[in-house]
């Protein structure tokens, strides 16, 4: 009897420390794997998330400052209202439809997948805050970390195009028309390139956005404009910024921001993202540099609004190079892309076009002028990920990069004129010619940015407000 009740309670006691037993298996085993995810990459990878972020408001400040002051606030809305719109459109659909793929390197680019990415990470299904990726996009860094890092170029893109139809397009036109770029133009051009697309498949280079952002918005720009017409006294009167100091502020927050646009693309904080940090930072300055001689030699003053455009010009030529390219590469980009920029403009004013803004010959050139740039300085030396240049020995890479801009250019202006035909069956595209001469402040948001009494007070404010200016003896 004795013997049988010390088996039954030697089988119990064995049966309930199976799940201790689970558990130390477990844990020995999670201590013999080490987890991925790195927290150095980790802190990087999420300050650069917040660097790009702040990138849209200084688009709002540099867009701002260069249209007339009855209008600022509409041009600023444009870009902040992005933050908003594309931070939930990314978050239901629109990363699962850039990013999510089945199949892993080196098998992609084959298929439907080639093109668009599938629906399993809709609503960020089994987007984790503690495993990387499964296609391996970004090995060292939280799920999350990656799908919000590219939440943020999908923000700022579609703002970019806002620049050529500011003074005249309605904010509801807008509002509706980027919605649906960013779902048919930008989720499928950012899988193509970035997302195990076709582009990547081929071997075009693209290391932070030449062509899924700043060609991708030049060219839809550049439609825009023309579907939707010029202003109506766009060539009777004289249009020039009216806050140069809300201009040079928007620059500065794009450049900073930019070290992590760039930076931030080597998905890392390793020598990847050291060389695309140094990269930035002398093209930029190298484009700043030459279109302030090229505007002195030729114009006779060097102007703050040139400068800034320089800058903006190193920046945007750089992006599809950063993580490719030598210093003294780099250096060429920026001017090259700078004296490229400069003459597009002045073409643009000789033509009379209605690209308010410029963002064809600034973003549209200089994204294809570094795209294709990049083809020609691009070294394995720096990035043996990458593939090398024609002065590294492989001139077929110039040949691919063209390829890249193509592809874009035609994606980007056809679907951009079908979704502007569409909205155009449904609502206004423009404004009423009275709302241009009232401005858009007024008309679209019901509000001013500089009231009558704007150096004593704030006259939009009504007097029973708090905030209201307060009366002497009050």
């Amino acid at each position: 009897m004795f013997k049988k009740s010390l088996t039954i309670a030697l089988v119990t006691l064995w049966l309930l420390s199976w799940p201790l037993m689970d558990q130390a298996l477990a844990q020995e085993t999670a201590a013999a794997v080490p987890n991925p995810i790195d927290t150095g990459d980790t802190a990087w990878m999420l300050v650069s998330s917040a660097m790009v972020l702040l990138m849209t408001p200084g688009l709002a400040f540099f867009y701002g400052g260069l249209v007339r002051s009855r209008n600022v606030l509409n041009t600023m809305m444009m870009s902040l209202v992005m933050m908003g719109l594309i931070g939930v459109t990314w978050t239901l659909w629109g990363y699962s439809l850039a990013f999510d793929v089945s199949i892993k390197a080196p098998e992609f680019g084959k298929g439907l997948e080639s093109f668009i990415g599938g629906l399993d990470w809709m609503f960020l299904n089994g987007v984790t805050a503690d495993q990387i990726d499964p296609v391996g996009y970004a090995p060292t860094i939280p799920h999350q970390v990656f799908m919000v890092y590219q939440m943020m170029f999908a923000i700022i893109t579609p703002a970019l195009i806002s620049g050529a139809i500011v003074e005249r397009v309605t904010f509801k036109t807008y509002f509706w028309f980027v919605l649906l770029w960013s779902t048919f133009i930008y989720s499928p051009l950012a899988h193509w390139v970035w997302g195990r697309g076709w582009l990547a498949a081929i071997g075009s280079l693209d290391f932070a956005g030449g062509t899924v952002v700043h060609i991708s918005s030049g060219v839809s720009a550049v439609v825009a404009a023309w579907v939707i017409g010029p202003r109506k006294d766009h060539l009777n009167r004289p249009h020039t910024p009216h806050n140069v100091p809300y201009v040079l502020l928007g620059i500065g927050m794009l450049w900073f921001g930019w070290f992590g646009f760039n930076g931030g693309s080597a998905l890392g904080s390793g020598s990847l993202a050291t060389v695309a940090f140094v990269t930035t930072m002398i093209s930029t300055a190298a484009g700043g540099l030459t279109w302030t001689i090229v505007e002195w030699v030729l114009k006779g003053k060097p102007t703050a609004v040139g400068i800034a455009s320089g800058f903006l010009a190193g920046l945007v030529g750089i992006t599809p190079a950063a993580g490719f390219v030598l210093p003294i590469g780099a250096l060429m980009i920026g001017s090259i892309t700078a004296v490229c920029c400069f003459f597009a403009v002045s073409l643009r004013v000789k033509l009379g076009f209605d690209d308010t803004l410029d963002t064809f010959p600034v973003h549209g050139v200089g994204g294809t002028v570094g795209a294709m740039l990049t083809g020609v300085f691009a070294t394995k030396a720096v990035n043996a990920g990458g593939n090398d240049g024609l002065f590294s020995g492989n001139p077929g890479q110039v040949g691919i990069q063209f390829v890249g801009v193509l592809a874009t250019y035609v994606f980007a202006a056809v679907g951009t004129f079908v979704i502007l035909k569409i909205l155009a069956q449904f609502m206004e595209l423009r404004v009423p010619s009275s709302a241009e001469d009232q401005g858009l402040d007024i008309l679209e948001h019901g509000e001013e940015a500089y009231g009558e009494d704007f150096a004593g007070g704030f006259s939009a404010f009504d007097a029973s407000s708090p905030f209201a200016p307060k009366q002497a003896g009050s």
